[in-house]
């Protein structure tokens, strides 16, 4: 996050302050003392739990791939091409009146190792990389690097997600000006399309389609979830820039819109739907710590300032924001911050929250080691704001330990960032932040998604979608969809 410097338009969230009193009309019957809440759907699909990977009737892919070894690695990607292939070749007819032509050329390499040139480059300066080539319609992946870290970090299905990524980019040069591919057409635009592609091939997989693979809905999804997040953007980056691909919250948006929609809506994101919601951008000048302020009773202040301003439309008293260690003398306590609702207080562990306000370990990530950092600032003001406004639902009378209470709190957290990003006095939401609050919500005991006695949604891929609802569609969305 940064401080705003200088007065600037304010946008304040009195429109989500009104519209969270729509949300007393339809207050669920089966409230949850006590209990984890229930798992409900994702997209229409059950909620399932099972080790996902490779089948053990997967049949062996009669493929012809350069270079190939008998790694863990290629066996996975291998398979992944074959499925992602089999996916294209039912849905090329169905969607687009054509016959899908499989990739010419397949290239297994190790970048330690190997010297190859291939597309203009040499194979041992490309690093952790997997490409699609299109002037000789070839997909490329790193097995020495690259694929490792995903497979030991996230687990198989990440590398069916890069797998599946790279072939969205040769759908892409299959379908040309039916995907409004150009020339012209922006690097921005072909990577949210090819992480469309990857979303509705997943959809495919959960199906039960695959002949090679499986993945639940909870668990293997959040790997497809946290491999996204892995191969991110850098904070800062321009959406214009040739090397973009977006930020987390943008990777997981495509993915997720082709999970819902399908392929054919994939074929249709173009520069102006692209432009309507990319949250890639870079740095204000005037953010002087490049996105990170320390977690202090300074911060805390302006936090509360901020807070109250905006949900000043209720008519409720908010929770006052107290450094009382994170726990709560009577009720549950949900540390590093909890609502105490006898006091209408927000009780926080500063020094807790300073630790995982601590910028993300880049290096860490990308060597696999346990990192020296935290999730970053926005996910420690992200989890106070989350117990906050459960005061302002309690003062409203509106359930906070029912079935949907976690997915409406996240959702509200998403509504109150995009309503101070235009315009708080004294926050403002830095490039990067909302990636932050993604790795807060990948965590098993998120507390951004979760109710007020600490119980969070089920799974990563709805908390994100209703981060994401609340963000991009204000507080009346997470009054209808999170009842």
């Amino acid at each position: 996050m940064e401080r705003s410097g200088g007065r600037r338009k304010r946008r304040s969230l009195r429109t989500i302050a009104a519209a969270i009193s729509v949300l007393m009309v339809a207050a669920c019957a089966n409230q949850i003392h006590g209990e984890p809440i229930s798992e409900g759907q994702i997209a229409g699909m059950a909620i399932t739990h099972f080790e996902s990977g490779l089948k053990d009737t997967a049949p062996t892919p009669e493929l012809s791939v350069t270079n190939v070894s008998d790694s863990e690695e290629d066996r996975l990607a291998i398979a992944a091409i074959a499925d992602v292939s089999a996916f294209w070749s039912k849905q090329f007819p169905e969607h687009f009146g054509q016959e899908f032509e499989p990739v010419a050329e397949l290239l297994s390499y190790d970048p330690t190792g190997d010297e190859l040139e291939v597309c203009g480059a040499n194979t041992a300066d490309s690093g952790m990389n997997a490409f699609y080539c299109p002037s000789v319609d070839l997909v490329a992946w790193d097995r020495g690097i690259l694929l490792p870290l995903l497979r030991q970090q996230f687990g198989p299905m990440a590398v069916v997600t890069v797998l599946g990524h790279e072939f969205g980019h040769a759908v892409q040069y299959r379908l040309g000006e039916k995907a409004g591919i150009t020339q012209q057409t922006s690097t921005i635009v072909k990577e949210q399309q090819a992480d469309c592609f990857t979303g509705a091939y997943f959809r495919w997989i959960a199906e039960g389609n695959s002949e090679y693979f499986k993945v639940s809905t909870s668990e293997g999804l959040n790997q497809v979830l946290a491999s996204l997040f892995f191969i991110r953007d850098e904070p800062g980056q321009s959406a214009a820039a040739q090397s973009a691909h977006g930020t987390a919250f943008d990777r997981t948006y495509a993915f997720q819109l082709g999970f819902e929609q399908g392929a054919a809506t994939c074929a249709e994101i173009n520069q102006a739907e692209v432009d309507s919601r990319i949250t890639e951008r870079p740095f204000d000048p005037n953010d002087t710590g490049m996105g990170d302020i320390s977690i202090n009773d300074n911060t805390m202040d302006m936090l509360q300032e901020s807070l109250d301003d905006s949900f000043a439309g209720t008519g409720v008293t908010g929770p006052r924001i107290v450094n009382q260690g994170g726990s709560c003398a009577e009720g549950m306590s949900t540390p590093p911050a909890s609502y105490c609702q006898e006091s209408n207080t927000v009780s926080i562990d500063m020094a807790a929250l300073a630790e995982l306000g601590q910028p993300i370990d880049r290096e860490a990530e990308y060597t696999g080691q346990d990192s020296a950092g935290g999730l970053g600032d926005f996910a420690a003001f992200a989890e106070v704001v989350s117990r906050y406004v459960q005061g302002i639902q309690a003062g409203l009378d509106i359930p906070i330990d029912n079935a949907n209470a976690g997915l409406r709190t996240a959702c509200l957290v998403g509504a109150w960032t995009k309503a101070i990003e235009s315009g708080a006095t004294n926050l403002q939401p830095s490039p990067g932040d909302l990636d932050e609050a993604i790795a807060e919500l990948l965590q098993p005991r998120s507390l951004i998604s979760a109710d007020v006695n600490g119980y969070p949604a089920a799974n990563g891929f709805a908390r994100i979608e209703a981060l994401r609802l609340g963000y991009y569609e204000g507080s009346p969305a997470c009054s209808q969809q999170y009842p």
